[in-house]
């Protein structure tokens, strides 16, 4: 079996992770091979043991596609790959996108007779990689189910329509994401305005089930470093709220709050929170 991977980040890196074995090969494609951290792209496919695909159109030996590229650029990516396409190869979207743009996608595969399956990934995929929870969704999840638990995947079906896997983790996303941003953005204000012991005292007295100080830790880090990715997730999940006529403003507040973060980039380990918090303000010029 030839599985490739349409873009080569985090989640494409863990899945190959836990799938390598004896027959499996693995072939990457990345938009960052043609540009300025080419080197160090092809390096990390090396190291991963996959064969570099210069061209997106050396994808088209593969059986299996994964598409695991950033939100903004999930059709772009695929609407590349498809003139490469043949039938009978299957298209695997894992990127956190609104329903609409996955059917969108799914039917530039389509069109060249290849198959498509909306995959959403549940939970952080480390530590257990491709056996990180996932929900597949389309015509062709039924067939796929069985392959994929025969690879180690965590597989359930959401529904045999493009879409449904993905509306699930949108909608979990603006709670996740959301709880992130108004963490982090709730502790900045309490240093900012000078009341940061009353505030944190009272947070960690109402909520003790989140698990203070570790969650806010948690909290922090996970938006400096993932904010970027997170706030192009939180678009999608703008999108798909504004499709059903709720209020996509709130996803888009939390785009802007995990943008800022992500700007800030992430920090060292050792720090303690208010001098992080500190920090990041610094850094946002506040």
């Amino acid at each position: 079996m030839r599985i490739g991977f349409l873009g080569y980040g985090e989640a494409a890196c863990a899945f190959h992770e836990g799938l390598a074995r004896p027959g499996l090969a693995v072939c990457a494609h990345d938009r960052l091979l043609c540009g300025e951290a080419g080197d160090a792209m092809r390096a990390t496919m090396r190291r991963q043991g996959a064969e570099i695909a210069e061209t997106v159109a050396e994808l088209a030996y593969c059986d299996w596609i994964f598409s695991a590229v950033t939100a903004d650029q999930s059709y772009a990516a695929v609407e590349a790959l498809a003139p490469a396409l043949r039938q009978g190869q299957v298209v695997i979207d894992i990127n956190s996108v609104s329903p609409e743009r996955k059917q969108q996608t799914a039917a530039l595969v389509t069109a060249k007779s290849a198959e498509y399956l909306d995959m959403a990934v549940m939970a952080p995929v480390y530590p257990k990689k491709h056996a990180t929870p996932v929900l597949i969704a389309g015509p062709m999840a039924g067939a796929l189910l069985e392959p994929l638990t025969a690879l180690g995947f965590s597989a359930e079906i959401a529904g045999e329509a493009v879409g449904a896997a993905t509306a699930i983790k949108m909608v979990r996303s603006l709670f996740v994401k959301g709880l992130e941003a108004i963490t982090v953005e709730a502790l900045l204000a309490a240093e900012a305005s000078g009341c940061f012991e009353a505030v944190y005292a009272s947070l960690s007295a109402s909520f003790p089930g989140l698990g203070w100080p570790e969650f806010a830790h948690y909290q922090l880090e996970r938006t400096l470093r993932h904010g970027h990715r997170r706030a192009a997730e939180m678009e999608e999940s703008a999108a798909t709220l504004f499709q059903l006529h709720l209020a996509g403003g709130l996803a888009k507040a939390i785009a802007d709050v995990q943008r800022q973060m992500g700007d800030c980039g992430p920090q060292q380990q050792g720090e303690d929170l208010r001098a992080k918090l500190k920090a990041v303000l610094v850094r946002r010029g506040v």
